[in-house]
Parts: structure tokens; sequence; C-alpha cells
């Protein structure tokens, strides 16, 4: 028994040896390095892959407090029922928090995650990225939404790129051939996460199918975006977004934003780092159409163009109706639902014509709401659900739920 048991041991250890060996060949040969720290940063920390608190993993920009600000009001707080709180911990919530008539009618955190924890964003921050657009245009550093992407980025030309506009990247349309997947080691994302030289990744990309007619998401292009923000102000992602946005806004944290490397490029598709009240600020800006108080931060016009579902058909062969310039959308009880959101369930939901805020920050999301498949009845409400995550809809339920309450 003892024999066998060494025997199959030494067998196993060999072929982890190989194993190793050749997962190291591969990588050398195909020059995908990143996957090394990919890999520390995760297996080797007990990780699946990316968690909201890499903050320190990373070199960051630190976009500082306002100034400043006024708090949000803390009256009344109502209570959710035990089935609602149930299902927020179902998903490995970090904080949720209900924002009506600019006060804060619930709020809560499990674990280590307290009101001054700061959480990534992940996706959520493309849609910070679009409103510096339209800032950006109102300012005249940009001429329009319709400029050739290679006006600011010269180098990106040639393999169908010159027709791409900075449009076509807000409306996710730019027909590149960037692999947008959350689990493959071997994909684009995982390369602009881990990897550290964002332009050279973003520049290598191709066209494959015409910019402008097909709706799919994709990070590179708010890589892209981010890239034009610099050129266009002289100025970084983060110190343009901090003098615009979060000054303006009265942030009461400090916020980050992760680079490639040590003074490097801002993760722009990904990885603005916040506290719950500070992300609800953001919500409060497309809840006010742009406005702070009763100053326009973000364009009127752009706001229009910005929650306007362009018209394009998507992957699944439907109508577009799911997102804007950068923001997801959806129709709730007749009523525009408008909100940002990232890779693992970071939600900030804005119902602007009921004054509503929800913020969600967490672990885990519920799974996009599937096609109906080929045969079946299709029914308008389902079309317009198609890509919405499953919890987004009973979030949206809990913050009605308590605004209510409060009447």
């Amino acid at each position: 028994m003892k024999r066998a048991f060494v025997k199959w041991t030494k067998r196993f250890g060999w072929f982890l040896l190989v194993l190793l060996i050749t997962i190291n060949l591969f990588i050398v040969l195909s020059g995908r390095f990143y996957l090394y720290k990919g890999v520390y940063f995760t297996y080797l920390q007990g990780e699946t892959g990316p968690t909201i608190y890499d903050l320190e993993k990373f070199p960051s920009d630190k976009l500082p407090a306002a100034k400043q600000t006024i708090p949000w009001d803390e009256g009344k707080q109502v209570q959710l029922d035990q089935a609602d709180i149930s299902y927020i911990e179902k998903w490995n919530s970090t904080s949720f928090m209900i924002i009506k008539n600019d006060q804060i009618i619930f709020e809560k955190y499990w674990g280590e995650h307290h009101p001054n924890t700061v959480s990534n964003s992940f996706s959520a921050a493309k849609t910070v990225v679009s409103l510096l657009i339209g800032i950006a245009i109102d300012e005249g550093y940009i001429k329009s939404l319709d400029e050739p992407v290679k006006t600011y980025l010269p180098e990106f030309t040639g393999n169908g790129k010159d027709a791409i506009t900075i449009r076509h990247l807000l409306m996710m349309a730019s027909g590149l051939d960037w692999e947008e997947s959350g689990s493959n080691p071997l994909s684009e994302n995982s390369e602009s996460y881990y990897g550290w030289d964002l332009w050279g990744l973003v520049n290598r990309q191709r066209v494959i199918t015409k910019p402008g007619k097909v709706f799919n998401y994709q990070s590179g292009n708010t890589q892209l975006l981010g890239f034009i923000l610099e050129k266009a102000t002289k100025q970084k992602l983060s110190a343009y977004a901090a003098e615009k946005i979060w000054q303006p806004i009265g942030a009461e944290s400090d916020a980050f934003w992760s680079l490639d490397k040590e003074n490097g490029d801002a993760k722009a598709f990904c990885c603005m780092y916040s506290t719950t009240r500070d992300f609800a600020r953001l919500g409060k800006l497309i809840v006010n159409k742009g406005k702070w108080e009763n100053k326009q931060i973000i364009p009127a016009w752009f706001y229009k163009e910005l929650v306007a579902n362009p018209r394009m058909g998507t992957k699944e062969g439907i109508p577009n109706t799911r997102y804007g310039l950068h923001v997801w959308t959806y129709k709730s009880n007749g009523k525009d639902v408008v909100y940002y959101r990232g890779m693992k369930g970071q939600y900030i939901i804005t119902i602007p014509e009921e004054n509503l805020i929800i913020v969600r920050t967490g672990h885990k999301r519920a799974p996009n709401v599937l096609m109906p498949a080929k045969g079946d009845k299709v029914i308008k409400a389902a079309l317009e659900k198609v890509d919405h995550p499953e919890d987004l809809f009973r979030y949206i339920e809990m913050g009605r739920k308590a605004a209510k309450a409060m009447k």
C-alpha cells in the first residue's frame, strides 16, 4: 500500500513538473508575462480573479476629497424586511444604500466594509469616463462626438481603425476585435487588468466589423477614450476627473484610480476606488441630469445623448434598448432607470423621475437575463430585460419599497 502511494506521488510529481514547464514555455514564447502577475495576485492569494479590494496590488493616482462638502442628510431610516436582507446577503454584498430626495433612508455594511472603506468600481468607472468626454467637448478640448479617434491619437490608424469615431467608442460599437471576458486569462480583458502596457494593447487592435452598426461591449473602447481625454486636455485622467467631477460634487473621501504601472496609464475601463457614500454622489449627478446643486457639471446636451439608446442592433439581433453612451438604461414602470454597472455587481442605480439612488457593492452578482430561446413567444418586456442582471430588478424593487415607507 505504502509503495503504491509513493509510486503514485512520484508520477503526480513528474506530471506537475511537466505541466509547470509547459505553462512557462507558453508564457515565454507568447510574451504573455502578465499571466505571472495574474497568478500571483489571484490563486497564490486564495482568489480566483480580480476583487473589489485590489487597490494595494497596483500603483494608483489619487483624487483628493473635496475641500468643501455637504454630508448626506441622515434622517430617519427605514427597515428592509428579512427576505430582502437575505437576498442582498445571498450575493455576498458588502454595502447597500438607498437615497430618496437626497436623504439616506437605508444604509448597511457587511464584514469589514464600513462607510470609509474604498472598493473597486470595476466597469462603473466607464460611465465616469463618458461624463468627462462630455465636459471636455463643452470646454473645447474635443471638437465633437463625431471626431475620428485618430485626430487625438494619430498612432491609432490602419487595419480599419481610421473610421472609428469617439461616438462609436461611447456606443460600444467600434467593431474592434477585443475579447471581453472575465474568465479567459488569454483575453484582452485579463491583460488590461494585470498587464503594464495599456497603450500597446489597445493600439494593436484591428477592426473586424463596420463601426457604428452593432453594440458589442468592449473595455478597450473605454481605454481609448481615456487616452483621448489625456491627449486633448493635457492632464492625467485622474487629475481631470478630480477637477471637473470629484471636487465639484463635494466628495467626502479620497478616491483612487489604478494604473498599469508606476507613473503609468490609468485603467480607464475600470478600477476607480471610492466609498459607497461617494459613489452615491455620482448617482445624484445623474438624478439631477448633470447638475450639482445649481451648477451644471455635465453639459445638458450631453446628458440627453448619454441616456438615449443609439439606433443600432445588438449581437442578439434585437434593437438596442439597454445602453446609452457608456451607461446602462432600462425602463421600469414606464420610467427611465439609468445605472452605472461593474463586474461582481457594483451598481449605482438611479431613477431620476423618482429622485431615487441605490448603491450596491459586493463580491458577486446574479446572472444576466438571457434572450428567450428560438420558438418561444418573445414579448417586448422580455426583450427589454436582455443583458440586465436579475438582481438589478430586485434592488430597484427594494428601493421603491423603502421610499414608499417614508411617506
